[in-house]
């Protein structure tokens, strides 16, 4: 997908170029809870990069050719785990690509050493506290079946932390950030520390 021109005025800087980054890097992958930037962070990461960018969840999708919810509503959560899991190989064989994972893709011991021993793989945690997770979801009227009840849906978000974390390579603090700021913090990450 082609970006969109803006209009700029003259003494606009030129947009960048996309960056280069070290050759052996080849996938940056993005984890955290619902409502954490992975999408939207993500098309402005592979953006930047000239990389293409992929949604776990869209790409689950489009092979079952159903939707999440027509998923779990027909077959239950763990028909769709390894739907998951079949749709996580796939897109690890994607070069310069930015991938989104699921919130709860790294439930599954497969799919997290599928993203710890797949070559050329970064893993990022986007980190937020769970309430303003929570009002953004509410905010962008983003249906999610999980967010019913708000109890239920921050004991879930308590649990993945620590698998969030351990998964990643490095954490991004997105809760006091704009998204343009929290993928301009995540290339100096990976710049300086790759």
């Amino acid at each position: 997908m082609r970006p969109v021109p803006t209009l700029q005025a003259e003494s606009d800087p030129q947009p960048e170029a996309p960056l280069q980054l070290p050759a052996t890097l080849r996938r940056i992958v993005l984890t955290g809870f619902m409502g954490a930037g992975k999408s939207t962070i993500g098309r402005l990461l592979a953006a930047r990069l000239g990389w293409s960018f992929l949604d776990l969840d869209a790409h689950l999708e489009a092979r079952a050719a159903l939707s999440v919810a027509e998923i779990f509503a027909r077959h239950g959560e763990a028909h769709f785990r390894l739907l998951e899991s079949s749709a996580l190989v796939n897109a690890l064989g994607h070069a310069h690509t930015v991938l989104a994972l699921g919130g709860g893709t790294p439930e599954i011991l497969t799919n997290r050493l599928l993203l710890e021993q797949t070559p050329g793989t970064v893993t990022i945690f986007l980190n937020a506290p769970f309430p303003t997770l929570f009002d953004r979801c509410v905010l962008q009227a983003i249906d999610r079946p999980n967010l019913a009840d708000p109890v239920r849906a921050e004991a879930r978000f308590l649990e993945r932390q620590p698998l969030y974390r351990r998964l990643a390579r490095h954490t991004i603090d997105t809760a006091a950030q704009s998204p343009h700021e929290t993928a301009e913090a995540l290339l100096t990450t990976l710049r300086h520390r790759s």
